[in-house]
């Protein structure tokens, strides 16, 4: 049986389409609009709004809360202020990604973790030699997200607690007479920010929301609007660019933090003092150099694609809609190199984009590839520029 989230009855009556997929047995929203490109438009010159109730949410609290979250995430937490929230990824024996989410510290002994996939047995099954306790308040918070240029201005009619909150920072504030956490997060690459409300005032605070919108154009955005502004950003989506370690058959498909372009997030790994789940396997993978593939961007040239179609009389139709399977990619002498996990138009940078993987050799910004496109029920090669990562970064996102 499916659920809705506590913002489903508001949203469901914003809905033109009636559109919903299922998250985490949750009913979600596809998309609102006739078109997603109505969403995403919205979401890149106002403010859109996306419902992100069905993220897992676990509490970590207690005397080891720190100790125990520098075990078992990637990303050192030791140096994450109260009011600070941080991306981090966490993997397994072999240094392989299990997954990722954001955590927010509220004090020495209190964080909240927040995932797109369940982890408390996972987090109860590490805990045992800690005095920490993991609660599950997953159905305790609807959660959503404003994001665009215009949500600064529409959170902070509502509460001026966020009028000077940095890029990943949060605090707790009142909008309509209710306790709610305001984060600056969010996952489209723009200014934005995200709330986590107790379930019995979800309606009451997003009604809050709405009016205050209204003036700013704001709108409900659903998936596919997601998708769009989350390649543009170059952020991973779990399902997507990568599965949970836990669920694979071969390393196939498995792959590292450095391999998933998050090698990043382990600044300090060679710090004794913290010996993190995964960290001698990913310190062997780089002293060894056997990583298999590298993370990257890909671009299409417009007159290149177009070309696929022109060249055979069919008029080029563009679609923004990110394609539902890999890509595959070749270089110049047909030798599949590797595989875009993403790929759509982007109406901004009117081009098509990409999120690939690639044998490293071929990882260099500039580096020519050609990726697999389907004209006229024929396998026809296109060329395609590796470029770094995000597509789409602008000032206002942390400024």
């Amino acid at each position: 049986m499916m659920r809705t989230t506590p913002l489903h009855p508001r949203l469901a009556e914003l809905s033109q389409t009636q559109m919903w997929g299922n998250w985490a047995g949750y009913l979600s929203a596809v998309r609102f609009d006739l078109s997603s490109k109505h969403e995403y438009f919205g979401v890149r010159n106002a403010a859109g709004l996306f419902d992100t109730s069905p993220l897992y949410k676990y509490w970590i609290r207690g005397k080891d809360a720190e100790r125990f979250c520098s075990y078992v995430f990637a990303r050192d937490i030791r140096g994450l202020k109260n009011g600070r929230a941080q991306y981090t990824i966490w993997c397994d024996d072999d240094g392989f990604v299990m997954e990722d989410g954001v955590i927010f510290r509220f004090s020495s002994d209190e964080f909240l973790l927040t995932a797109a996939e369940p982890n408390m047995g996972y987090l109860r099954s590490l805990a045992r030699p800690y005095d920490v306790e993991i609660v599950d308040a997953s159905e305790d918070y609807a959660s959503l997200a404003i994001q665009g240029p215009r949500s600064r201005a529409i959170v902070e009619s509502l509460t001026p607690d966020i009028a000077e909150l940095r890029y990943f920072g949060f605090v707790e504030t009142k909008i309509a007479d209710s306790h709610v956490v305001v984060s600056r997060t969010g996952f489209s690459g723009d200014l934005g920010y995200e709330m986590m409300i107790p379930t019995n005032d979800a309606l009451t605070v997003l009604d809050a929301i709405l009016e205050a919108g209204r003036a700013h154009g704001l709108r409900p955005y659903g998936e596919e609007a997601l998708s769009m502004t989350r390649i543009e950003a170059g952020l991973p989506l779990i399902g997507v660019e990568f599965n949970s370690s836990r669920y694979a058959y071969s390393e196939h498909e498995r792959f590292t933090p450095d391999e998933l372009g998050l090698g990043w997030l382990l600044r300090g790994i060679d710090d004794d003092t913290r010996p993190f789940i995964g960290r001698d396997a990913i310190r062997r993978e780089r002293a060894e150099g056997t990583s298999r593939w590298c993370t990257v961007g890909i671009t299409v040239e417009w007159a290149d694609y177009y070309e696929l179609f022109d060249s055979r009389g069919i008029p080029p139709v563009p679609d923004e809609v990110p394609v539902g399977w890999e890509s595959m990619l070749y270089n110049a002498n047909d030798k599949r190199i590797g595989y875009a996990t993403s790929f759509m138009y982007s109406p901004v940078l009117q081009r098509h984009i990409g999120i690939a993987r690639v044998k490293p050799k071929y990882a260099d910004p500039g580096t020519e590839v050609f990726i697999e496109q389907t004209v006229d029920h024929e396998y026809i090669n296109v060329r395609a520029v590796v470029t770094t990562l995000p597509f789409y970064n602008p000032e206002r996102k942390t400024s």
